[in-house]
């Protein structure tokens, strides 16, 4: 059973903020969606967001002496450390199952034979501060003494230790569910910290369950958002989105937390890695590395090293970045942060499973009107002069991060750089099929306050494709504002599976005053689909053009189960088994091509019984976007349900789970049976 899930159990009020949105299309200004935060806690610590490491995301219980003072040693060989990395932190499963004579807590010391004051020496030695993990409640959420009526005693213990930081959860919590009672628990060991006269980080981790951001400000350092992350898109997507509306709630001392970092853990892509990492800087989360450094590759330790994005989240002022625009449709967004130095830091973001073109101007941004501005792309740590705009096609669930200045080298100075140039791809046709051509084009647009000469594009496709220039790759001169576009015929082999393919290149250029010529990147995508055979196929024997999944990802013949693939029971839904079929857990997405041939979809919908009887859901299915079948809300007691759409002349048809309006806790949600009838 996942953490999260034990954590909701353990409070029944527990909400969740998972599938959190920003709304509208189009939205031009963020308005403020909670009360005015409390002062800050005046102990002085985390005046910047906390930057460190903690084991839970990669070992969960199999926690060490050994892997904590391993790590240390890491932080600081790679240079980590010096990045700003200082907190070395143990999560639950530290302690022995019973307290001593006196009730004071016991390190297990099978895992901790030097025990915590030992492990705190060490990690002091290395110049890092060590921190340390408990609960609010009687038990921990892996079942070990909670600290619940022992504040006093326990916060001694851990300035005896000395202990530097405390993450305190919420389970088994004896809870009434109010906001009284979660803020009493809270400060008592607020208070209990405060009387050890050790100065000791509090980061409380309630889950975002009474809206922390409105009361813990002058409890603690830090508090949880969102319920916790996982290693996924969707899961790291949907708390971003819940996050990003707080900003104006955290600041110098007091932070909101969306959870730890996952980068380096496997689930995600690279560009997803540097798109988690970007918003968690931008909105000035807390920066834990949840891997284990001793494994990281290359590519994962430059994401943890960026010191152009760690900037952002270190930065003095402590401003969470705010939403300028987001387009809900496209799943576009546009962030912007202000900085101590006047300069703003911008992020474009699409969440997006195709590439997106997204503009925004540094006006709209916050910054004062001028005839040009300093950019710095803070992934490709390159330079470049704006005359105002700022946009780009990003590639799918990726991120151009800018730092944009206002001072004087936004200037003249920024005149020396080479221009700004918004690339990519556009043009491509709505789908491919295995086997034929299609025809897109490459841009260049000029974006800075001088020319760029001596222009050439090239471009790339996956292993196999063919890609032919059907028009000229170089140009002598772009002057500002103009596009220098090429054409190109890309070719997709037959058998190619379906599914969104990345096109990428560059884009060459020489700057003012015979600088060194410069490359920036080119993205975009096509997309590959193939329509369903004739006749009655199950659904889950046809290749989907994307899934999204709120749990682990979605799974063919098998329910949800855990994180895993593969991981999943036989679809059982009130007691009858299905051998075919598809496993969700909401909120979830699957979406399929069927080319306007089909006319039928059926299954036989419901919550699966792996989860005990626990889970609400509802079922939808749109076709071109219009819905053409509702289950209403259901439960495990309702057993399966049948459910029939007509999807008649639709290009595209997109099974849809929902929460049911109550969070996705147990929400193990099964299409048994879904089949398609095309001619």
């Amino acid at each position: 059973m996942p953490r999260s899930v034990r954590r909701l159990i353990a409070c029944a009020t527990a909400g969740v903020l998972w599938a959190g949105g920003l709304g509208a299309v189009a939205v031009t200004a963020q308005v403020a969606v909670s009360a005015a935060p409390a002062a800050a806690l005046d102990n002085g610590l985390a005046l910047t967001p906390p930057m460190g490491f903690n084991d839970w995301n990669a070992f969960g219980c199999d926690v060490s002496e050994q892997l904590i003072e391993q790590t240390a040693d890491y932080l600081v060989s790679s240079g980590l450390k010096a990045d700003g990395y200082t907190y070395v932190n143990i999560d639950d499963c530290w302690m022995t199952h019973t307290r001593d004579a006196d009730g004071r807590l016991v390190p297990d010391p099978a895992k901790f034979p030097d025990g915590i004051k030992g492990t705190a020496d060490y990690v002091h030695a290395k110049g890092l501060k060590l921190g340390i993990y408990e609960d609010a409640g009687t038990a921990t959420c892996a079942g070990y003494p909670g600290s619940l009526g022992h504040e006093t005693t326990d916060a001694q213990s851990f300035a005896d230790w000395g202990v530097d930081y405390l993450k305190y959860d919420n389970c088994n919590n004896q809870s009434d569910g109010s906001q009284a009672d979660y803020t009493r628990r809270y400060t008592a060991m607020r208070d209990a910290l405060r009387a050890t006269g050790r100065p000791i980080v509090f980061s409380l981790c309630e889950w975002g369950v009474n809206d922390p951001w409105e009361w813990a400000g002058d409890i603690g350092n830090s508090w949880r958002t969102t319920d916790d992350i996982n290693d996924s898109w969707s899961s790291m997507l949907g708390i971003a989105k819940a996050n990003m509306p707080l900003a104006a709630d955290s600041g110098p001392g007091h932070w909101n937390d969306p959870d730890m970092l996952e980068v380096g853990n496997g689930g995600m892509t690279d560009t997803e890695y540097r798109s988690h990492f970007s918003l968690w800087s931008i909105m000035d989360a807390p920066l834990l590395i949840g891997t284990d450094l001793r494994k990281a590759t290359p590519q994962t330790l430059a994401i943890l090293g960026n010191k152009d994005v760690i900037a952002l989240d270190q930065d003095p002022l402590g401003s969470a970045a705010t939403v300028v625009s987001s387009d809900s449709g496209a799943g576009t967004y546009v962030l912007s942060k202000k900085l101590a130095n006047g300069d703003r830091a911008v992020a474009l973001f699409n969440s997006a499973d195709t590439a997106q073109h997204i503009a925004t101007t540094a006006a709209a941004a916050g910054l004062p009107k001028r005839a040009s501005y300093a950019v710095r792309d803070l992934w490709s740590h390159t330079d470049h002069d704006s005359a105002g705009t700022l946009s780009a096609t990003v590639p799918a669930h990726g991120t151009v991060l800018l730092r944009v200045g206002a001072s004087a080298a936004g200037g003249a100075a920024a005149l020396l750089d080479p221009a700004l140039l918004d690339t990519g791809v556009s043009h491509a046709p709505d789908h491919v099929e295995p086997g034929h051509s299609a025809t897109v084009d490459t841009y260049a647009t000029n974006l800075g306050a001088l020319p760029a000469t001596g222009i050439g594009v090239s471009l790339d496709a996956p292993t196999g494709w063919t890609v032919k220039a059907a028009g000229a790759t170089r140009g002598l001169l772009l002057p500002k504002g103009r596009t220098f576009s090429t054409p190109w015929t890309v070719t997709v082999p037959a058998g190619t599976a379906p599914g969104t393919y990345s096109l990428s290149g560059t884009v060459a250029y020489d700057p003012p005053l015979g600088r060194k010529q410069v490359s920036v990147p080119l993205a975009g995508s096509v997309t590959v689909e193939v329509p369903p055979p004739s006749g009655t196929s199950y659904l889950s024997d046809l290749d989907w053009v994307g899934a999204t999944n709120g749990w682990g990802p979605v799974e063919k013949d098998e329910s949800n189960g855990e994180t895993a693939a593969g991981d999943g029971h036989p679809i059982t839904i009130g007691g009858t088994v299905f051998a075919k079929g598809l496993g969700t857990n909401a909120p979830s997405t699957v979406t399929y091509y069927l080319g306007g041939g089909c006319s039928t979809l059926t299954a036989t919908v419901g919550v699966d019984d792996e989860k005990d009887g626990k889970g609400t859901v509802e079922f939808e299915v749109t076709a071109d976007g219009t819905q053409v079948a509702d289950s209403g809300v259901l439960t495990n007691a309702d057993g399966p349900k049948p459910l029939t759409a007509d999807v008649a002349g639709a290009q595209r048809v997109q099974l849809v789970v929902t929460d049911g309006g109550d969070g996705n806790d147990s929400d193990h949600a099964d299409w048994a049976d879904a089949q398609v009838t095309c001619s």
